[in-house]
């Protein structure tokens, strides 16, 4: 506790030069080489631009870098529809997020994490809060030591677009597409002598229109037959996400500069669902049915406040950073029904809310030096303390004003986590070859409080997490890499809370205290070739799983189901992922990714007998024709494959986009962009146990059009920088 309170005072002091509390960035930007680089001087694993009117890629040692410059679904939609476009990531129709076919993804903006993109409502925040400030998206599978090994797939971060221009620059942005649904933002930047200012404000107000429908059939003991039902759903949410920033960079000399930063993002949604429900007894007969509506509301807000030193010791890549942070977050749905019962079951209203808050302070210190023989180390220290509240309500009764609590659904847990990590790298050239090793070691520190049952666990342990790099350069064209790394998935907070928690009158959903933290071994190899605009990526990789976590669906009885976590015995996974980008003529380019995935499955303690195994292929293509120095032309069209589940699979979905911009000078463009064209996107899910059967298809209005524009003003020409401040290093 003591150690808590103190890693929560630090961070709220936020600026003490003394220890320089800056986030690490990287010293030298992926696709940059560090001043006075000889020319013949190895460059086995160097950052690399390679630009054309298609996209722009950088690749590194340990990651892949996308601009999304020319993305125009990320001039008008969300974070989920830029990340549509990204080599590597999937998007489903309820905007889950997965990396070559694994769900447990980290999400980071400028390096760090958020609040905002953790929990089991993550993908409401990236299907809401807009993509216009995102400038690449950086996908990194095999992280070095530097970053935290949370998310067995790896780490997705968010780089925010940022200004280097002296004087007042900034731009205004707007888009209007059906049902309402409108969004517009205003970045501003003022950098003066020694001081920069910037601030970002966006809006985005939306309609959303969804189905679900399931049918389901549980083996009925008494009889040994299969009872079916029959469960529909449409849902209306209409709300706005609400996203502020402001920041101050001032530069004490040419070496050292202090930054402080607050930003707020927050979501305000509300919904109405109407639902009809029919089950059928062993005989086929009518025997349990239900109409069913409610409202709810869905409030989420994020807040943050953070301090940066940064100085320059001596050299462009000899520095000490440091970064504190303090971010509190509040989450909350409350919902209100009504259920009519048509056959034999009552009438009842019900009044029920889920709620969880979270407070987290986080400290680092990154030190970076070269060394003879272009050699580079790097060290650091990161805590972070994170304490989380979640709060169940439930009431229900014949009449409005008659509902009782409910103690079944009622309940307070509490979870809090604290990580104290160090990390070393050492990189080396031997002539053509670059190697870079890492080691991680991180003590963690759990407890759990289910208040209302009385249940209190603790686990503590100590972990380290090895990682290894190496690039080899052929040519000027052809370089090859191998990487791997020890990840891990650790249980959220609900993972962990044993309460089984009411969803709806067939579905409950509860967590489990003894599950243990998913380990990952993940091993790559990949080629890369490039010659002028074209650009080709070739990787194979393998992921050696123990301890998965996953989810198990269970049946109660009456056709309710009980959703719950549980560890499988072990789990392997790989693939051929192949990533093409250049042009086929002057005014037309394109790039193109492909993935062949394999996974298999040992659910032997689930209790199912032998192995499960499956292989599915998923891909993405976009063309963009530059019609006119003044009108480009975009489509994109992307498609997931079928994907094996403990219990089942996932069915396959895909997207066609439409984009067209028009520039009307340096400063003004206008936009438009048309979503799901063809009208395919829908998520299906299928279990098929020897117990259960459901099928569950799930689908949305994504189909959309939206036009708008952006304006920019302000202007003149960059000045230089002593070094690199720029954003995105390792957390």
């Amino acid at each position: 506790m003591r150690l808590k309170c103190a890693l929560f005072a630090a961070a709220a002091a936020i600026l003490p030069p003394t220890l320089g509390l800056a986030q690490t960035a990287q010293t030298t930007p992926p696709a940059q080489t560090a001043p006075g680089k000889p020319k013949d001087a190895p460059n086995a694993v160097e950052g690399v631009t390679i630009t054309s009117d298609s996209a722009a890629m950088r690749t590194s040692i340990d990651r892949r870098s996308y601009s999304v410059a020319n993305d125009l679904s990320a001039k008008t939609g969300s974070i989920s529809d830029a990340l549509r476009n990204i080599p590597s990531v999937e998007v489903d129709v309820q905007g889950n997020i997965s990396l070559r076919g694994d769900p447990n993804v980290t999400i980071l903006i400028d390096g760090k994490p958020s609040g905002m993109f953790n929990g089991d409502n993550r993908a409401d925040a990236l299907q809401q809060l807009p993509a216009d400030s995102i400038d690449r998206v950086e996908v990194m599978t095999n992280p070095s030591a530097a970053y935290r090994p949370d998310g067995s797939a790896g780490i997705i971060n968010l780089v925010t677009k940022k200004t280097q221009k002296p004087g007042v620059t900034g731009t205004v942005r707007a888009n209007v597409g059906p049902d309402g649904r409108y969004n517009g933002g205003v970045s501003v930047t003022r950098r003066q002598g020694k001081a920069t200012l910037s601030g970002d404000a966006s809006y985005r107000f939306d309609h959303q229109e969804a189905r679900s429908d399931t049918d389901r059939a549980v083996l009925d003991s008494a009889s040994g037959k299969f009872l079916e039902s029959v469960q529909d759903a449409a849902v209306v949410n209409e709300g706005a996400a609400l996203s502020l920033r402001g920041g101050l960079d001032y530069d004490l000399d040419k070496k050292t500069r202090l930054s402080a930063e607050v930003r707020y993002r927050g979501m305000d949604y509300d919904s109405d669902i109407d639902e009809t429900y029919e089950g059928r007894d062993a005989a086929g007969v009518v025997s349990r049915s239900y109409l069913r509506n409610s409202v709810a509301r869905l409030k989420r807000d994020n807040s943050a406040i953070s301090g940066d030193y940064r100085r320059q010791l001596g050299g462009a890549e000899h520095e000490l950073t440091s970064h504190a942070e303090y971010e509190f977050t509040q989450f909350k749905r409350a919902s209100a029904a009504f259920q009519d019962g048509v056959v034999t079951a009552p009438d009842q209203y019900e009044a029920f809310s889920f709620g969880a808050s979270q407070a987290r302070a986080n400290w680092k210190l990154d030190y970076s030096k070269p060394l003879p023989g272009q050699a580079k180390f790097k060290t650091g220290l990161d805590f972070e303390a994170a304490d989380n509240a979640y709060d169940n309500y439930g009431a229900r009764g014949a009449t409005q004003n008659g509902q009782v609590v409910d103690p079944a659904r009622t309940n307070r847990f509490l979870y809090d986590q604290d990580v104290f990590a160090g990390y070393v790298t050492y990189e080396r050239p031997f002539g053509d070859l670059t190697v870079q090793g890492g080691l991680r070691a991180e003590q963690v520190n759990i407890r759990t409080n289910q208040i209302t049952s009385a249940q209190k666990n603790e686990n503590d342990y100590f972990r380290l997490y090895p990682t290894l790099h190496a690039g080899y350069r052929v040519n000027d064209s052809n370089t090859f890499n191998a990487n791997y790394s020890r990840r891990v998935q650790r249980p959220g907070p609900q993972d962990l809370n044993p309460y089984p928690i009411y969803q709806d009158p067939l579905n409950y959903r509860a967590g489990n205290p003894n599950l243990k933290p998913q380990v990952t071994d993940s091993f790559e190899l990949g080629w890369q070739y490039r010659k002028g605009p074209a650009y080709y990526l070739a990787t194979v990789y393998f992921r050696d799983t123990k301890d998965g976590v996953t989810d198990v669906v269970r049946s109660l009885g009456g056709g309710v189901l009980l959703t719950t976590r549980e560890n499988l015995a072990k789990s392997r996974s790989g693939g051929l992922e192949l990533v093409a980008n250049g042009r086929l003529t002057p005014k037309l380019t394109y790039n193109a990714s492909a993935n062949a995935f394999w996974n298999e499955i040992d659910a032997a303690s689930l209790g199912f007998a032998g192995k499960r195994s499956g292989t599915t292929l998923s891909g993405r293509a976009n063309l963009n024709y530059q019609a006119t120095p003044k009108d480009f032309f975009q489509a994109n069209i992307f498609s997931s494959g079928k994907r094996l589940t403990p219990q089942g699979h996932r069915e396959p979905f895909k997207m066609l986009n439409l984009g067209y911009r028009r520039k009307v000078n340096d400063k003004l463009s206008f936009v438009a962009t048309a979503q799901d064209v063809l009208d395919w996107f829908q998520d299906v899910v299928v279990t098929d146990t020897p117990t259960l059967r459901d099928n569950t298809r799930r689908t949305a209005n994504v189909r959309s059009v939206f036009v708008g524009f952006t304006y920019a003003f302000g202007g003149g020409k960059p000045r230089p920088e002593q070094f690199d401040f720029s954003a995105g290093g390792p957390s």
